[in-house]
């Protein structure tokens, strides 16, 4: 239990000191925090919150989204990434997690696309080492290939990160995301040193319209949670474990069913 951490985007409704303050009195040592409600809320009072009640972050969720060939609206994704480092700096943890963009509008190129996420790293991950912060690049499920993240495999998504020095580039294994593919756990094996968080939730059918928010509860669905986890101990990732579910009926229920839930859950199917 002590590597488990609720990502508050679990949790989304749920107000920042709450999600806190059950993690601080279950008695856990993480929590995963968003870019949006930290900033809504004070960096560095949220900062002073997590520490105040003796946790952790185990990531900041989310920047990157590199892909535009407006040469302006490529400047201001920099600059706001770099205000993510810093953030991620000033919360205290050291994985940034980063969605790559999908295909810019209008555009079917998608080696062009995967070259501007890699153009985007190489800006940024000298800049997020020497702040003590690590680019986490998550790869996302092929159905988000076009408009959200054009980095869709695990492989896909240690390709771009071993072009940079594992002190500075790392991946995210989410369940969700990778569970499906046939060559997931090699690349994991392959992954090593380079795993900066494994995310979990559950693959449930049918899909809603909105797919991103068709995460179910660990246990609810299709995916070997535990097998995945397994995969990635064996790796060599000893680290925090988040909990990170979107699905609109988690989001309207009560904060703490849904944290008591997961828990739960975590314990039955994870670990």
């Amino acid at each position: 239990m002590n590597r488990y951490s609720l990502n508050q985007a679990t949790t989304k409704y749920w107000p920042l000191e709450d999600v806190v303050a059950a993690s601080a009195n279950a008695g856990l040592e993480w929590i995963g925090l968003w870019r949006e409600p930290i900033q809504e809320y004070g960096v560095d009072k949220a900062a002073k919150l997590v520490a105040d009640a003796g946790l952790k972050v185990s990531s900041l969720c989310r920047s990157g989204f590199f892909t535009s060939t407006d040469p302006a609206e490529c400047n201001a994704k920099i600059d706001d990434n770099r205000r993510a480092i810093d953030e991620a700096a000033t919360i205290g943890t050291s994985v940034l997690v980063l969605v790559s963009g999908g295909l810019p509008a209008g555009s079917r190129d998608l080696d062009g696309a995967r070259g501007m996420v890699r153009d985007g790293l190489a800006e940024l991950a000298p800049y997020a080492e020497e702040r003590g912060v690590k680019l986490a690049v998550e790869a996302l499920h092929p159905v988000f290939c076009s408009d959200r993240c054009v980095v869709s495999s695990l492989g896909g998504a240690l390709d771009l990160a071993e072009q940079f020095p594992a002190s500075q580039v790392g991946v995210i294994v989410d369940a969700y995301h990778l569970w499906w593919d046939a060559d997931v756990y090699r690349q994991i094996e392959r992954a090593g040193e380079r795993i900066l968080s494994y995310q979990v939730s559950d693959w449930v059918v049918p899909l809603p319209e909105d797919t991103l928010l068709g995460r179910g509860m660990m246990g609810d669905g299709s995916i070997e949670l535990r097998r995945l986890r397994e995969a990635c101990d064996a790796a060599g990732y000893d680290g925090p474990i988040e909990v990170e579910i979107f699905n609109q009926q988690l989001w309207d229920a009560p904060g703490q069913e849904v944290f008591d839930l997961a828990l739960a859950r975590y314990k039955e199917h994870v670990i």
